[in-house]
C-alpha cells in the first residue's frame, strides 16, 4: 500500500478493475501520466463478517460480493444489488472500491452505502457514507488516498430495486430501502445528476408503517432530476415512487 500510495504523484491514477476509468480515458476526459495497480496489493479482496457489520474489501469484485456467502447470508440486498451490476465482464472484472470512488450518478453502490449507513474505509481515514457522496463524480478523497474496505452495517431488513437502463444496466432509477434498529433509510440512485440522495419523507413513513402503501403516495420533486435519453424527469420522479415500493416489498 505505501508503495502505491508513493507512486500516485504527478499525476498518476489509481486503476482497480478498469470498468471506470479506463471508459473516461476512451472518451478523452482523463489523461493520467501513469497507472497504478492496485491488483497486487494484499488484503485488499477479502470480506469479513464483524458481527454487527460486514466488511467487503475494495478489490472485491462485483461478482464476489455477488457469490459471496458471508454477504449472501448477512445482506443478502447487498449480493443481489451487485448481482445486477452491467453484465458477466463488468461484473467480473469491476470492484466496489472502483465503483465507490468513481461515484457515477447512476452507479448502484452509492445507493446501498448511503441507505446501509456504510463507512468508507482508506488507508488514513473512516468516511460515513452521509459524507462521501458530494455530487457527481464528487468525493472528499485526497489525490492520493486509496480505499481499502467498505463496511456495511448488518440491517434488520433491506432490499434494492432498480430500473435498469437496457443498454448500460446503470439505474435509471434505483432506490435502497434498509431498516435497521436506528431507523429506516430510503436511498435513491440514477435520477439525479448530482447522484445518490436519500427520501426522507419516504423515511418517516415507512418508520411509522414499514410497508409498500406507506410510500406509494409519496413522490418526489422532479425539478432537479436528470432528463436524458432513458428517460425525462418526470419518469425519473415516477419511478423512484415505484422502485420504492418494490424494494419495501422485496424486504418481506
Amino acid at each position: 500500500m505505501d508503495e502505491a500510495v508513493a507512486a500516485l504523484g504527478g499525476g498518476a491514477k489509481l486503476i482497480a478493475g478498469g470498468q471506470s476509468l479506463l471508459p473516461v480515458m476512451k472518451l478523452n476526459l482523463a489523461a493520467p501520466t501513469d497507472l497504478v495497480s492496485l491488483a497486487g496489493v494484499p488484503g485488499l479482496a477479502d470480506i469479513a463478517d464483524g458481527g454487527d457489520s460486514v466488511t467487503v474489501g475494495a478489490m472485491c469484485t462485483h461478482t464476489q460480493v455477488a457469490g459471496s456467502g458471508i454477504v449472501q447470508a448477512r445482506i443478502p440486498a447487498l449480493a443481489a444489488m451487485a448481482d445486477g451490476i452491467g453484465d458477466a465482464q463488468v461484473r467480473n472484472a469491476g470492484t466496489i472500491g472502483g465503483s465507490v470512488a468513481h461515484n457515477d450518478p447512476a452507479a448502484d453502490y452509492p445507493a446501498a452505502c448511503v441507505a446501509l449507513g456504510a463507512t468508507i474505509v482508506t488507508d488514513r481515514r473512516e468516511i460515513h457514507a452521509d459524507h462521501f457522496f458530494q455530487g457527481m463524480f464528487m468525493t472528499p478523497l485526497e489525490d492520493d488516498e486509496v480505499i481499502t474496505a467498505v463496511r456495511f452495517p448488518v440491517p434488520e431488513r433491506a432490499a434494492y430495486a432498480k430500473f435498469a437502463n437496457p443498454a448500460s444496466k446503470y439505474a435509471v432509477a434505483g432506490v435502497m430501502v434498509a431498516k435497521r434498529g436506528t431507523g429506516v433509510r430510503v436511498a435513491v440512485t440514477g435520477a439525479s445528476g448530482d447522484g445518490v440522495f436519500r427520501v426522507t419523507e419516504m423515511e418517516e413513513a415507512l418508520e411509522d408503517s414499514f410497508s409498500a402503501e406507506a410510500v406509494a403516495g409519496i413522490g418526489v420533486s422532479s425539478h432537479e432530476l436528470l432528463s436524458d435519453t432513458a428517460a425525462n424527469a418526470e419518469y425519473r420522479a415516477h419511478l423512484v415512487t415505484v422502485m420504492a415500493k418494490r424494494a419495501v416489498e422485496a424486504c418481506g
